[in-house]
């Protein structure tokens, strides 16, 4: 991955027309993973992230070319909580978690799955979702991180019908402890729910060969943050 940095001198009559072939050479480039363009008068500013490299629009007004290799080092600013934050944190999510599994051990169709889960089982959960969702990363330091969780499920054979029971559940448990029910939470909420459960069922197959190292995933807003005001 690459990030480039192109500066631009546009004469102010041909700003629209500069704008517009910026947006229609990138948003089409494959190799381009996003992009953002600043203006300061006639001075433009395009940040290009490649995947794989490619060229900027426009190189005959181009005054300036960088290119640069992505550090370890990002993040949100503070003006935009973590969905950790906007939940409630660790309390939140710890009684997410207890509402949630004592729904769980009483179902038929997952209940089984969970026959024999230690008693702090819940709260081990709400560590990890904590971690995922931008708090302290106390699953990594005191649990295990991602490889502790994977073992949880390999082997399982978890089926669809029990995934889907399991995100139902999950969001019941979510609106009766009084979770964030604006749109944006409940979009990213779900939408690592999703992504997560899914990845379990892959993984808990028979013939499964998943991932064996990696750090637990940073779940972020998205497309839609939440709205402040």
């Amino acid at each position: 991955m690459t990030i480039e940095y192109v500066r631009y001198q546009v004469p102010e009559d041909r700003a629209e027309e500069f704008e517009k072939r910026v947006a229609e050479h990138l948003s089409g480039a494959p190799g381009c993973a996003d992009y953002e363009l600043a203006r300061d008068g006639r001075a433009y500013l395009l940040r290009i992230t490649w995947d794989e490299p490619g060229e900027p629009p426009a190189p005959e007004l181009a005054a300036e070319r960088s290119r640069y290799a992505p550090t370890r080092v990002r993040g949100a600013g503070g003006s935009v909580p973590t969905i950790y934050q906007w939940a409630g944190g660790a309390a939140a999510f710890e009684r997410l978690t207890a509402a949630f599994y004592d729904k769980v051990l009483k179902d038929d169709l997952i209940g089984p799955l969970f026959a024999h889960m230690h008693p702090e089982h819940p709260r081990y959960v709400a560590m990890w979702l904590s971690e995922v969702f931008g708090g302290p990363d106390r699953y990594t330091t005191e649990r295990g991180g991602y490889v502790a969780m994977l073992a949880h499920h390999l082997g399982k054979a978890i089926s669809e019908p029990q995934r889907r029971r399991w995100v139902a559940l999950l969001q019941d448990a979510a609106d009766e402890v009084g979770l964030p029910a604006d749109p944006e939470f409940r979009a990213a909420f779900l939408g690592y729910i999703e992504w997560g459960t899914r990845l379990a069922v892959t993984n808990s197959q028979p013939d499964a060969d998943p991932i064996r190292q990696a750090p637990v995933p940073r779940w972020g807003w998205g497309v839609a943050p939440p709205y402040v005001g």
